[in-house]
């Protein structure tokens, strides 16, 4: 089977700590985790036919909401973030890889998906495109909440092996990992994992912010 097998295994025993944390989302959000596959999507195109026959299989189960709609939009990639890395899971949409920072929390928030389906685009991925992670915000004192995008600008691409974990560990700064099979083509299970990591960019708030420390105004 095509999944991150050795590499999800391994990160298991390496990192402390599982969040497994229940998300309420909107309906807005929880489209994409419900939404029949779109094969006019770019995206889409290039999808594996048994990975195309695995989603329209999860589309009679029942999902808790996303925890955070990724979208790499120069890749014409979105994609539903659910939480855990089981294969059912990553047949629907993308994974949360258990143990990595929630989406809007301080540190490495890491997801997975598969190769020959909605990760499939990762191979075209370079270094400055923006990826997107569209979450809810806190509620405000009357329970209200709407959604958030955090940006991140992508920094790094790498193949490792999949005993090698160690792009999954904590960070004290807020970034973004991504985790799929390598290669993208390969026939039979991938020997290796190729592994996209992306820095948080701050908010125009917080940059005007940074402006006026540096300046000293």
């Amino acid at each position: 089977m095509r999944k991150l097998g050795g590499f999800l295994v391994a990160a298991g025993t390496a990192l402390v700590g599982v969040y497994v944390v229940p998300t309420v989302y909107g309906a807005a959000m929880s489209r994409l985790a419900v939404a029949q596959f779109r094969a006019q999507s770019p995206a889409n195109r290039e999808w594996d036919s048994s990975r195309i026959r695995a989603y329209e299989q999860t589309l009679t189960l029942k999902f808790p909401p996303p925890e955070a709609i990724l979208r790499v939009p120069r890749l014409s990639l979105e994609v539903p973030v659910l939480e855990g890395v089981s294969d059912v899971t990553m047949n629907r949409g993308a994974g949360h890889i258990p143990g990595t920072a929630l989406p809007g929390q301080a540190g490495n928030f890491a997801i997975a998906g598969h190769r020959d389906g909605f990760f499939r685009s990762l191979k075209d991925v370079v270094a400055g495109d923006i990826i997107e992670v569209e979450r809810p915000a806190p509620a405000n004192a009357q329970g209200q909440s709407s959604p958030q995008t955090d940006r991140y600008v992508v920094r790094t691409m790498k193949i490792v092996a999949p005993s090698d974990t160690s792009a999954l560990a904590r960070t004290n700064e807020s970034m973004l990992t991504l985790v799929t099979c390598y290669p993208f083509h390969y026939v039979g299970p991938a020997p290796q994992r190729y592994v996209v990591q992306a820095a948080l960019l701050p908010t125009a708030s917080q940059a005007i912010a940074s402006l006026k420390t540096t300046s000293g105004d």
